[in-house]
């Protein structure tokens, strides 16, 4: 049925907003003539900037949270359509109860759980209903939302809790056990937990206290461009700027997230659509199950789904299989994809089962709240290889690894970017900090990446695992792609070895397809067969899961 209708009891919530009219903060740019209209790159300071239209941001120095400034954004009286669905079960949180449930539980966050501004909250749980309900309400009392990947060990989860040094954990029963000992938590699936989100708003709760926009918001982990973990400090003014282009949505646009909500492609998407008044249909399941995500797209008028590319992959071999799979469908208009490369062949066979849907690519990292770069539109998604154009307020150099000069389009070098979205830093690394962050606030990407002529950005390869055989370069992304056409391999991950003869060997790790028979020697001769520049050592670690 229509996910905007459904019936259920609606919680009266009058939070308090900003005034109707916020001031927007001006966007300096070089002069026009400085600028190349159609690349966006000035010779000038040898920097690409965005072409798209500025996104309307307060400025920076009053106090304000992102809840605050997320809810100014909702039409008044607010909307009725639901505000969040869970796809297994069809459950509807509908705008005003959402915002009920935030305000309800912000109130026993600061009396009750005497969680207060700077305090770091360790969240431990898949997605459901009450994940966005937490992190707008923590946000809203000036708590730091810290999520982490529930699957992971009590060791793992212990290094990360000593980065971001949370005082309380917010956790499922099933997940709980792996908590720090000591560290307070909270049962999502708890009794008292649920009363929290009915429990009476005070309206106070939400102004209690002082939240400037450069506070830290969350704390999200990243490797970064090398080594291991770190403690993303991500501002809420960061958060304000993944808000979506201005103008009206579509009265039937519906969003469903596929993607982890403890990730920062998927946190991100938690957040926005609610700046926009539009319905998220969250996917709970423990696994990407391609049948149903198909079945939820066609049951609640899905028309945009957003997905990592193993997940795009199992859904064009489930559409090769069954004829009938794309069929269901219909209501789909567009595909955001993010989170790793997605192979230009990948594109082309969804598009051929998939003909009336376009994919749209994202490019970023954690360290800059999400995407900084995207196709928008039927056209731009049409430059197949390309993750799209700067979005409002980036800008970009492209820089010569071994000179350090920038370099003009078209040329490929290590990407550095520099705009709003650029995270605070590392919590409490200060050398991985300056490492990456310099004091321009330019962040380096680690990543290979040239921009062309129309101001289109590709992804190259990563700087740190070119791998070196014989004094070629060879590209790991090009042989995992070559990798993932194999019928019997769902995914594929390339690393450099040392060897004493050639400098270094390409090493595939690969998972095989359910039911397939894979065997070293075949993976060998399939690679050898498609690239004859080179003698190729694959030592393969196959799972059959």
């Amino acid at each position: 049925g229509d996910p905007r209708s459904h019936s259920l009891t609606v919680v009266s919530c009058p939070i308090p907003l900003l005034p109707p009219k916020l001031i927007v903060e001006p966007v300096i740019m070089p002069s026009a003539a400085a600028v190349d209209p159609q690349s966006g790159y000035c010779a000038v300071t040898r920097t690409f900037h965005s072409l798209r239209a500025p996104i309307p941001l307060p400025p920076p120095s009053p106090p304000l949270s992102f809840p605050a400034f997320a809810f100014s954004l909702l039409p008044s009286p607010l909307p009725a359509h639901a505000a969040f669905l869970d796809a297994a079960t069809g459950e509807a949180v509908p705008f005003p109860a959402f915002l009920g449930q935030v305000r309800a539980l912000a109130t026993a966050l600061r009396a009750q759980l005497h969680i207060s501004r700077g305090d770091v909250a360790f969240v431990l749980a898949p997605p459901s209903l009450h994940i966005p309900v937490l992190y707008f309400a923590l946000m809203a009392v000036g708590a730091v939302v810290s999520p982490a990947n529930p699957a992971l060990t009590t060791g793992e989860l212990a290094h990360l809790a000593a980065l971001s040094k949370p005082s309380v954990a917010f956790a499922v029963s099933s997940a709980a056990g792996k908590l720090p000992p000591g560290l307070s938590a909270v049962l999502l699936d708890s009794p008292r937990f649920l009363s929290f989100l009915h429990g009476p708003g005070d309206a106070l709760a939400m102004d209690a206290a002082v939240i400037y926009q450069s506070d830290p918001a969350a704390i999200l982990y990243s490797s970064g461009t090398t080594g291991s973990a770190k403690a993303v400090v991500l501002t809420h003014r960061n958060l304000m700027t993944t808000r979506v282009l201005p103008g009206p949505a579509p009265p039937d646009e519906v969003l469903m997230l596929t993607v982890p909500l403890f990730h920062v492609y998927g946190f991100v998407f938690c957040l926005r659509p609610v700046m926009a008044a539009q319905t998220l249909v969250l996917h709970t399941a423990r696994r990407f199950d391609t049948r149903a995500v198909l079945a939820a797209v066609g049951r609640f008028r899905v028309t945009r789904l957003a997905l990592a590319p193993p997940a795009l992959l199992a859904i064009v071999r489930a559409a090769e299989d069954d004829k009938s799979v794309a069929a269901s469908a219909a209501t789909l208009q567009v595909v955001l994809c993010g989170g790793a490369a997605l192979s230009p062949e990948l594109i082309r066979r969804f598009s051929h089962k998939f003909p009336h849907v376009f994919v749209s690519q994202g490019y970023g990292l954690t360290e800059t709240t999400a995407g900084f770069c995207r196709s928008i539109g039927v056209e731009e998604s049409r430059r197949i290889g390309s993750v799209g154009r700067l979005s409002p307020g980036a800008e970009a150099k492209i820089i010569d690894p071994g000179t350090g000069d920038a370099l003009p389009p078209g040329v490929p070098g290590e990407l550095w970017v520099r705009g709003p979205f650029v995270m605070e830093g590392y919590l409490g690394d200060k050398e991985s900090t300056s490492e990456i962050l310099d004091s321009e606030g330019w962040l380096r990407t680690g990543d290979v990446c040239l921009i062309d002529k129309d101001g289109f950005l590709s992804v190259v390869d990563r700087l740190k695992e070119i791998i070196k055989y014989k004094g070629y370069q060879v590209a790991p992304t090009e042989l995992e792609d070559l990798l993932q056409t194999h019928p019997g391999i769902d995914e594929a991950a390339v690393v450099g070895y040392t060897d004493d003869q050639t400098g270094e060997l390409p090493v595939a790790f690969v998972v095989g397809r359910s039911g397939s028979n894979l065997h070293e020697a075949h993976i060998k001769d399939f690679v050898a067969k498609q690239l004859v520049y080179m003698y190729v050592r694959l030592e393969a670690d196959v799972s059959m899961g």
